[in-house]
């Protein structure tokens, strides 16, 4: 590895999940003491810290419900604290994907999914500004969107529409934390492997790779190096950005 994130303190929400797993670990490969966050999966969490451990990499794992406005103020301070009074990353990968039908969904059922992939990011993001603000190297913040931002899916009308606003709140952080040296970028994945996706869903992951320039559906780490570069240096002049990884479905023409 590179050591591209060496000394940085990262905060990755959702670490207890596939995505967010992957995410955690490709930070510590590069060198950054990594805080994991989960809410039910302590034990996922934990076996996660414990990988990173082996690799000699630092890392906690931290407990919270992020749909809590001060839920995540705390998470936040308490990164932080475990950083040495530092926080240089954050990544809001915590998010939900139910299904069901637009018109017999509920307020609350729309409620529990933006208050989870919105309203936390907006939450975070903002702690971990006034942190980060006072740093003299700022520090960088990504959320994990999708594609389904810009591509409906049936059944998720709640989640595309907070994936969108979720690209938007990003572009507007952007622009005003910007001159604090705080760089806010989002990464927008297509279908991410998981264990047992293939014999849940067969026929959309075989339409998936017919589709795919790339012919095979993502994996974690994908989603971990495009923000490993997000983090890094090496986007010291990427902001309001959002990356696509999604093995190039998007680029198929839709006619």
């Amino acid at each position: 590895m590179s050591g591209l994130l060496e000394g940085q303190v990262a905060l990755v929400t959702g670490a207890g999940g596939g995505i967010g797993r992957g995410i955690a670990v490709r930070f510590a490969e590069e060198g950054a003491a990594v805080v994991l966050h989960c809410r039910t999966a302590v034990r996922a969490a934990a076996e996660a810290e414990g990988g990173i451990r082996e690799l000699g990499g630092r890392a906690v794992v931290l407990q919270a419900d992020l749909t809590d406005e001060d839920a995540c103020r705390r998470l936040v301070a308490e990164a932080a604290e475990w950083g040495g009074g530092r926080l240089t990353a954050l990544v809001n990968n915590a998010g939900v994907q139910p299904t069901q039908e637009l018109g017999g969904m509920t307020a609350a059922d729309w409620r529990a999914v933006v208050d989870t992939n919105l309203s936390s990011v907006f939450a975070c993001t903002q702690a971990a500004a006034e942190i980060m603000r006072e740093q003299p190297d700022g520090g960088s913040v990504t959320h994990i969107a999708s594609i389904e931002a810009t591509r409906p899916a049936p059944l998720h009308a709640h989640y595309s529409a907070s994936k969108a606003a979720v690209v938007m709140h990003a572009r507007s952080a952007a622009l005003e934390y910007g001159p604090f040296g705080i760089r806010v970028n989002t990464v927008s994945p297509g279908l991410i492997d998981r264990q047992g996706l293939e014999e849940a869903w067969p026929e959309g992951v075989r339409r998936w790779e017919r589709a795919a320039p790339t012919g095979r559906l993502g994996r974690p780490e994908d989603v971990g190096d495009a923000c490993v570069f997000l983090a890094s240096g090496l986007a010291s002049w990427v902001t309001g950005h959002d990356l696509v990884v999604d093995g190039g479905v998007s680029a198929r023409p839709t006619w």
